[in-house]
């Protein structure tokens, strides 16, 4: 049944009822039930209608209200993140393209110049932000598909893509539903994930790269471990890891909790939920 139609329903069925049963009163029950017994089951008869029948009709309205709701919701995140990965492509991409362009140039002027390794350095960080964007763009633009498709596809399908893009030779376990996350939680897990395994493939020198994931709607975490050099102190102080500074933020914000351990041969970067 349609929105429209309960709405109807609801303005019908009290009228309908009175109608039906003033007719019933005045044709066949006056002879035996008085006026003032008949005034009080007038009311009696249209509250129990009521009870039984349009507190149903208003159960069925309030889903699909919500169910309208959260469609107009999903559409509108689609239509941001459209949004956004258009400025993206307009923007940035198209910035990162023009600064490599110049980069070439100043490559072939300096030649012999003893600049070659910082031009080389630079075309380096100018191609991995170009890949970075670039995948962004790409993640934006994804859309789940939730109905055509087993339990988990989505978000596996999405930690799949960015492994065969980063870290071709990692491993995944995922045992996580996607219907346990918002769409919201999805783009911000996922990014989660995507810095970490850029880590790994521009720092960690690791020969073995794995993403665990498992838990339920209240309780969950996600592990990226790597057989990597690791690291010393705390990387999250150190000035040029911009990105797992931010990556840390994203999850507070979400209300997740990130930890990063390192010893020789491996090091993991655990992202998750914990049961309150």
């Amino acid at each position: 049944m349609s929105y429209k139609q309960i709405k109807w329903m609801i303005l019908l069925i009290p009228t309908v009822t009175v109608g039906i049963w003033e007719y019933i009163r005045h044709q066949f029950l006056m002879p035996y039930l008085s006026m003032d017994a008949g005034n009080w089951l007038t009311p009696l008869i249209v509250y129990l209608v009521s009870v039984t029948l349009l507190s149903r009709l208003f159960l069925m309205l309030e889903s699909a209200r919500a169910a309208l709701e959260q469609e107009r919701a999903s559409k509108a995140a689609l239509e941001a993140r459209d949004q956004l990965a258009r400025e993206l492509h307009d923007g940035i991409a198209q910035s990162l393209f023009l600064l490599s362009v110049k980069t070439d140039k100043a490559e072939r002027s300096l030649a012999g110049s003893g600049h070659e390794q910082d031009i080389q350095e630079i075309r380096k960080t100018v191609h991995e932000v170009n890949a970075y964007v670039r995948q962004a763009i790409a993640q934006l633009r994804h859309v789940p598909v939730r109905d055509a498709a087993p339990e988990g596809i989505a978000l596996r399908g999405q930690v799949e893509t960015l492994i065969r893009d980063t870290v071709p030779t990692a491993q995944i376990i995922w045992e996580l539903d996607d219907s346990f996350f918002t769409p919201k939680e999805q783009v911000e897990l996922i990014a989660c994930i995507r810095e970490a395994l850029m880590n790994v493939r521009k720092h960690a020198q690791a020969t073995k790269v794995e993403i665990q994931a498992a838990g339920d709607s209240r309780q969950w975490h996600v592990q990226i471990q790597d057989n990597g050099k690791g690291f010393l102190g705390d990387p999250l102080h150190l000035k040029d890891r911009y990105g797992l500074r931010i990556t840390k933020e994203r999850a507070v914000q979400m209300g997740w909790f990130l930890t990063l351990d390192s010893e020789p041969g491996c090091t993991r970067m655990t992202i998750g939920k914990e049961h309150i």
